[in-house]
């Protein structure tokens, strides 16, 4: 039977599905203030004001190249772990209180302390994205399998929602922060700061009281006293053998550590970028809060195109977009064109990640969820950190970046051709039949 309300067409009809997708509104507001909008000026111009910005830029991109690195070296034992000790919730609060605590702590740099800046930076970015592995996990138990694409796609359509909003609230501190009580635009950047903390942990709550953790699942010839990293490292290597038997999930990883990586490096080098070509910090913010707010639509639209057409030829329309975005970037010289360049983002950003996410939701067996999201981690968080090293290169060696944005469209057209390899329902049978096995091998509870 088709969805009847309005609720049903979003992927929002139950409470703990609405729980689970406030949680990318709480972390959102990380991803827009701090990695994309905010921080990247604020480190330039004040934590790293005593070095030349081209060297100040660079150092940032190896930086956050860095923490994408470190979370997915880290992503699949936690994962594994999780698993094993049906503690999803608990990982995933433990990353939640250290990434606002280095969140807040952000409030203290100082002009000239580029070294702390970057600490507190790396620490919330391994935070903040380590806490995304198990937050996807909890998807497949809570979603049926034609449901995930429009709860996935709701939750970043959230996202949008809930950063634009934070990000126009801090906007109009950095724009006018005399208005606000605060002495310059340097506090009101560290204000902006606290007000990501603050807002993180406020829109996890619900997460944590209304979405049930999945119980925990022993394999045959665990008795649960073993320690837990020796069952997580034997499960883990098992799972990877296992990819070769899910060979359609394991083709997607791979499709979309290619695709994703020029994604993932967009949005992280967007100010940046307007800012080695003279766009105006005010209208870098514009633009920025610009693609939150069109994200929301086009976010829930890509959600309806998938149940249209398939969550694989969705992506591929997405991945098209993208390679017009590369070359249009590579010739951008204006501010209005930079405004054009981040609609187009903005029509597609949340489509392109969401759909992969649920789609790789319905490609795995639901009890390996926690370790299989793990490497779904891995592949997510090292998107992006060939390209952050590229820009690095480039900009240390040469001054500009500009080069580097073509190599982009390189990402998309290898991705695309991966993602052609997944038999969509080859992978979903295999999966559930390996659900099937694992009931009826697993020992009693």
């Amino acid at each position: 039977m088709p969805p009847r309300t309005l609720l049903d067409r979003l992927g929002l009809h139950r409470r703990e599905l609405r729980a689970w997708a406030l949680y990318d509104v709480a972390n959102s507001a990380w991803m827009t203030t701090v990695m994309t909008a905010v921080f990247p000026l604020f480190f330039v111009k004040v934590a790293a004001s005593g070095l030349a910005p081209e060297v100040a830029r660079s150092r940032l991109m190896f930086a956050s190249a860095l923490s994408v690195i470190l979370v997915g070296l880290l992503g699949p034992l936690l994962g594994a772990i999780a698993d094993y000790r049906g503690s999803k919730k608990v990982f995933l609060g433990a990353f939640l209180a250290l990434g606002a605590a280095a969140t807040a702590a952000m409030y203290f740099i100082a002009e000239g302390q580029w070294g702390f800046a970057l600490a507190t930076f790396v620490v919330g970015n391994v935070a903040v994205t380590s806490t995304l592995a198990f937050y996807n996990s909890l998807l497949p138990s809570i979603a049926a399998a034609d449901e995930v694409d429009r709860v996935s796609t709701a939750g970043f359509a959230l996202g949008y929602l809930g950063g634009g909003v934070l990000l126009a609230l801090n906007m109009a501190m950095l724009g006018n922060p005399q208005r606000f009580g605060i002495p310059d635009a340097g506090a009101a950047a560290r204000l902006s700061f606290l007000s990501v903390a603050v807002w993180w942990v406020l829109f996890s709550i619900p997460l944590f009281r209304h979405v049930p953790e999945p119980a925990r699942r022993l394999e045959a010839a665990e008795t649960g006293g073993e320690s837990a990293i020796r069952i997580a490292a034997r499960r883990l290597a098992g799972t990877f053998r296992e990819l070769r038997v899910h060979k359609d999930a394991g083709l997607l990883l791979l499709a979309f550590l290619v695709y994703n990586d020029a994604v993932s490096t967009i949005m992280r080098i967007a100010v940046t970028y307007g800012d080695e070509i003279g766009i105006s910090a005010t209208h870098m913010m514009a633009a920025l809060l610009m693609i939150q707010l069109v994200g929301v639509p086009f976010a829930f639209a890509f959600g309806a195109l998938a149940d249209r057409i398939g969550a694989k030829r969705a992506i591929f329309v997405a991945l098209a977009v993208y390679s017009a975005v590369s070359i249009y970037g590579f010739a951008l010289r204006t501010t209005t064109q930079f405004f054009v360049l981040g609609f187009l983002v903005a029509t597609v950003q949340g489509g392109a990640q969401a759909l992969a996410r649920s789609l790789f939701a319905t490609l795995i067996p639901r009890h390996k969820a926690g370790e299989m999201f793990g490497f779904f981690g891995v592949f997510d968080r090292f998107g992006g950190s060939f390209g952050l090293v590229v820009f690095g290169i480039m900009l240390a060696t040469t001054g500009s970046s500009r080069p580097a944005i073509l190599t982009l469209i390189v990402f998309f057209a290898i991705g695309a051709y991966l993602l052609t390899r997944v038999d969509v329902e080859r992978g979903r049978r295999v999966a559930r039949e390996a659900e099937a096995a694992a009931r009826e091998a697993a020992p009693p509870a």
